[in-house]
């Protein structure tokens, strides 16, 4: 009888473990067009792996993706297509496996872009932005007080219901174990992704990212370390935009348009030297990206151009890694804009683990900043650090994420830009019109 017993719970665990999701971390949304979207997912083992999606109003219509196989070269993650949809709808979606569902009974959706031009005003939308997620890993921290905190952050981004959420950099933080090797890197990320408060914000949002030093490399890292060609891959394996290293710029710069925004993806990392390098210029984006910025700005009608990169661009203090340090690329890259008449550009930046909203005006063009961070990661309590630019009563010293509003007709939008604390509770709003410009 014991014999017989021990039999049956054996074959119940092993039931089970079988009945279980195969699942590790996501499924999340990726880059959303009106013809596509991706949807991405890692999974625990190597497994056959597909999206089947359908447009909300006909459910029982199902479409079913190409076959993705997870395996360990690419960290078990699947980038799934959807392929077979129409603008401004919809979609619910679940994940196979082998062919069977592993989120059966979980509400998961995306949403295509609206064609609205030549038919309709653009539709008003939000915009979430944060930076600097770090998550305690005890064997991998330094010893001391742990430098992650209040994670349910992630769930107050998610409880906000934004239309796409944009991850502006150190978003996850390699250590010293990991830098020098894939596995390492795969490991961090892994462990970063998987955390449960994270999950809801992945799946029931757009997600977009650029990349900093911790997840480019360590510390301050700039385009020496000679192991970016490793964590630009693992990049690209655990994030869903539309393309990266845009024109042969290398590293993961890239645009899209979201609705009507122009949004500007730079790489601060992949190009940079140190700023006190002597026997070459110092530099931060480079002639290419800057002239490829340029140019792509130039040809944009948005009344916003939001332009996300690592570090701050407008702060004048000359502290730790800002482009002020920088003054020959900064001068050069504020100079174009002006002088190309280029208006409505809003840099949205990182890194910094604290928060402020930076106005300037060069050459007689009206530009913004607006520096969001950290999430999780350790928060910057130093004092005065000598910033003129800065707008009054918008620094803030504690973790945080932006919403950027964006509404209004065609001719008249409006950008509000609110920072949130830990709980969701608003600190500060500041609304931008078009028609500043």
């Amino acid at each position: 009888m014991k014999r017989l017993f021990a039999l049956l719970t054996l074959v119940s665990i092993s039931y089970f473990i079988k009945g279980q999701s195969l699942i590790q971390s996501g499924p999340m949304n990726g880059y959303s067009e009106m013809r596509e979207a991706l949807v991405w997912v890692q999974m625990k083992e190597a497994s056959d792996v597909q999206l089947v999606y359908w447009w909300d109003s006909i459910p029982t219509q199902t479409y079913v993706s190409s076959v993705v196989r997870a395996r360990s070269e690419n960290a078990y993650t699947a980038h799934l297509l959807a392929d077979r949809v129409e603008p401004g709808r919809k979609y619910g979606y679940r994940i196979l496996a082998n062919g069977k569902s592993q989120t059966e009974g979980e509400e998961m959706y995306f949403t295509t872009q609206t064609l609205w031009q030549y038919r309709m005003d653009p539709p008003d939308f939000t915009i979430a932005a944060g930076s600097c997620t770090y998550v305690n890993e005890a064997a991998y921290d330094r010893p001391g007080k742990k430098y992650g905190d209040n994670f349910q952050i992630f769930e107050k981004i998610a409880d906000a219901q934004p239309d796409m959420m944009l991850w502006l950099g150190d978003n996850t933080y390699l250590r010293e174990a990991d830098w020098f090797t894939k596995t390492g890197i795969i490991h961090r990320y892994t462990h970063t992704r998987a955390i449960p408060e994270m999950q809801r914000l992945l799946r029931s949002t757009q997600n977009y990212a650029i990349w900093d030093d911790h997840d480019f490399g360590p510390n301050d890292a700039d385009r020496a370390f000679p192991h970016r060609d490793k964590t630009l891959e693992v990049f690209k394996l655990f994030w869903a935009n539309n393309g990266y290293g845009a024109h042969e710029l290398g590293g993961i710069t890239s645009a899209f348009q979201f609705n009507d925004i122009d949004f500007f993806l730079l790489d601060d990392r992949w190009h940079r030297t140190a700023s006190d390098v002597v026997t070459i210029p110092a530099q931060i984006f480079g002639d290419d990206q800057i002239s490829w910025l340029i140019e792509l700005l130039k040809y944009s009608a948005a009344p916003f151009k939001i332009i996300a990169t690592g570090g701050q661009v407008l702060n004048d203090a000359k502290v730790y890694e800002n482009f002020s340090n920088y003054e020959s690329e900064r001068e050069k890259l504020l100079n174009r804009i002006a002088d190309e008449g280029i208006k409505g550009v809003i840099f949205l930046t990182g890194d910094r683990h604290h928060a402020e909203l930076i106005k300037v005006v060069h050459k007689g063009m009206l530009m913004y900043d607006l520096t969001t961070s950290p999430l999780t990661s350790g928060i910057h309590k130093s004092g005065d650090e000598g910033t003129t630019n800065r707008v009054e009563g918008t620094l803030f010293l504690e973790h945080n994420f932006a919403l950027l509003h964006v509404s209004g007709p065609r001719n008249k939008r409006e950008l509000k830009l609110q920072l949130m604390d830990k709980d969701g509770e608003e600190v500060w709003t500041h609304t931008i019109k078009a028609s500043e410009w």
